[in-house]
């Protein structure tokens, strides 16, 4: 079995083009070369060092402190060696030299703040997921400056500082710092038939993208005692959206396991519609409207052409090609395989992916961005593709690899997408013939009919999938659309099922029932979203005591830098799934204003 560090002690870098995940101790893990869904130049994360990372320490020395630099996604360690203490700074650059370049860099910066410390470091890079070992040779770079060049292929990848070999698998490095000393080691993608680009000025890149940052977030950005922890959350989400598309990637990582040694390992790195559309009504409800902005300026692009290609997920760039495959090189993450590239689910139906895009396109109304002529003539479509489909079942939210069905949250958002239609028309002022319009609101009420009819069992509560007696946590987000009160009589049932059915022994909430009728073999651990929602849910139905004690056990699942993954063990006391995960980031955004809601009512 491999030796992994634990998801809980990832930290998360981003420069908006890639992401990088790093260790309490210095090693970077994971990085994906030039874009978040690349292939990885570091893998070590799911196999071993010989699949690439890239280690920076002070020699007999330990962490004993680390944060990010408020506001930013500059991570800061405290390290102490046996005669001095060192600071380590690691970011990846953001800002208008970054911009013109538009490239991925990862530039680390260690000071002596006290005596005097031994710094080694050690560079394993490997392409291609850890499988091809690139040809590493010293050369020159734009400015003629010496610089360590690796090159595979089309991808190549400088690095200055450090003063690595360049010779053998490995390179390395150890040099003494005093007092006052300070060191920067960065690295570069860029395309293999160029020149390799300069070394960035360090302390420049640095101050650049703290300004950036704290730019970007602005003032104060939420209220009460978790504040900090929403700071985060936006920042984490922020660093999960490519700069220059749009794209918003469902979380940084493929493969980490919902279960170790299970099967149940997915490749994240890719715009989910869903997943989008609702980071993006976070990031409205605190006032970042850009990103939602560039967002569906993407979904035009990704959308465009008939609107009965719709795929549930798309490239960062709109590419609708994503096959999935294995890497059988890699053992996984502590053993767990397949390690999984693509993802096999982009080609089913999900019912609920339009009510979700709609939902999140009135919000951006609302906010007072105006509608192009192309954004509703997209909607207006994506609307034709709900009625299309009225008849077909579907693999639910979960994306399960079973038998289709007639799922209560799909049809609950097609009644959405429909709801959403008719209020751009009616409060938007948009255009739509008369007929039509009239034919939204004729099926809208016939899906509500059809739900509540179908879709509810004698007590009172929505079910998983239509004639079932399952329940499912999906059904949580049936208020947050509007269709009922949350403290409408089925939902308080609904609440009473997820109760008795899905809750950990901590009061976690798993997805649902784990009876084989997702396609798929093991067990999965409580799913932090689902928790998050159900918090939201106890908060806006009067329950404002268990949904802060909830979010008080939430607090726990957290690592120290306030980073979520996608789901909770909360018998081992440890994450699981990939990380950071958006999903997880909004919900606490939604959970924490929900409470702040109530109680700025109260």
């Amino acid at each position: 079995m491999t030796t992994s560090p634990l998801i809980d002690d990832l930290a998360y870098l981003s420069d908006q083009h890639a992401g990088a995940l790093v260790t309490r101790d210095g090693t970077v893990v994971w990085l994906c070369l030039p874009r978040y869904d690349s292939p990885a130049v570091f893998t070590s994360l799911l196999g071993e060092p010989e699949h690439g990372q890239w280690s920076l320490r002070i020699a007999g020395g330990e962490v004993v402190e680390r944060a990010y630099v408020p506001g930013t996604l500059v991570l800061r360690t405290h390290w102490r060696g046996p005669e001095g203490e060192a600071e380590v700074l690691d970011l990846m650059p953001l800002g208008e030299e970054a911009d013109d370049d538009v490239r991925a860099d990862l530039v680390r910066i260690v000071r002596c703040t006290a005596g005097t410390v031994r710094l080694e470091q050690e560079l394993r890079l490997r392409n291609d997921y850890g499988e091809v070992v690139p040809w590493v040779h010293r050369g020159a770079d734009a400015h003629g400056e010496p610089a360590l060049i690796a090159v595979a292929g089309g991808d190549g990848v400088v690095f200055h500082g450090g003063g690595f070999a360049a010779d053998g698998a490995a390179h390395r490095s150890v040099q003494e710092l005093a007092a006052g000393q300070a060191e920067a080691a960065s690295l570069a993608w860029f395309p293999s038939w160029e020149t390799p680009p300069a070394a960035p000025d360090a302390e420049q890149a640095r101050e650049r993208t703290e300004a950036d940052w704290l730019q970007w977030l602005g003032g104060p950005v939420a209220r009460g005692p978790r504040a900090e922890r929403v700071e985060r959350s936006l920042l984490t989400l922020r660093g999960l959206t490519h700069r220059e598309t749009g794209g918003i990637v469902a979380a940084a990582s493929t493969s980490l396991p919902e279960e170790i040694g299970g099967v149940r390992n997915w490749d994240y790195r890719y715009v989910w519609l869903r997943d989008t559309a609702l980071t993006l009504e976070a990031l409205i409800a605190h006032e970042h409207v850009e990103e939602a902005t560039l967002w569906r300026d993407w979904l035009l692009r990704a959308v465009a052409g008939d609107p009965e290609e719709l795929k549930i997920m798309y490239t960062l760039a709109g590419e609708r090609h994503m096959p999935e495959f294995e890497l059988p090189h890699l053992p996984g993450y502590e053993g767990s395989r397949p390690v999984r590239v693509g993802n096999g689910a982009a080609g089913q139906w999900q019912a609920d992916v339009v009510g979700e895009v709609m939902i999140a396109l009135e919000t951006l109304r609302e906010a007072g961005v105006e509608e192009t002529r192309g954004s509703w003539a997209l909607q207006r479509r994506l609307v034709d593709q709900v009625l299309a489909h009225w008849d077909t079942p579907e693999h639910g939210l979960w994306e399960m690899r079973g038998e289709p069905a007639f799922f209560t949250h799909g049809r609950v958002m097609m009644w959405a997408a429909l709801d959403r239609a008719v209020h751009a028309v009616e409060r938007h002022g948009q255009d739509a013939p008369a007929e039509e319009v009239d034919h939204w609101r004729e099926r809208r009420e016939a899906l509500r009919a059809e739900v509540l009819e179908r879709g509810v069992d004698g007590t009172g509560a929505f079910t998983q999938t239509y004639g079932s007696t399952e329940t499912d946590s999906s059904l949580l987000q049936i208020a947050h659309t509007g269709f009922v009160p949350f403290d409408d009589p089925h939902m308080l049932a609904t609440v009473a099922r997820i109760e008795e059915d899905l809750l950990s022994p901590t009061g976690l909430v798993h997805r649902y029932r784990m009876t084989g009728t997702d396609g798929l073999p093991g067990e999965e651990a409580p799913f932090v979203l689902c928790s998050y929602w159900l918090v939201e849910q106890y908060a806006r139905s009067g329950r404002t005591e268990d949904a802060e004690r909830l979010m008080e056990r939430l607090d726990e699942c957290s690592s120290d830098l306030h980073l979520l993954a996608e789901e909770y063990d909360d018998e081992a006391g440890r994450m699981l799934g990939n990380v950071p995960q958006a999903f997880s980031h909004l919900g606490l955004i939604r959970a924490a204003d929900a409470l702040e809601d109530v109680r700025g009512e109260g």
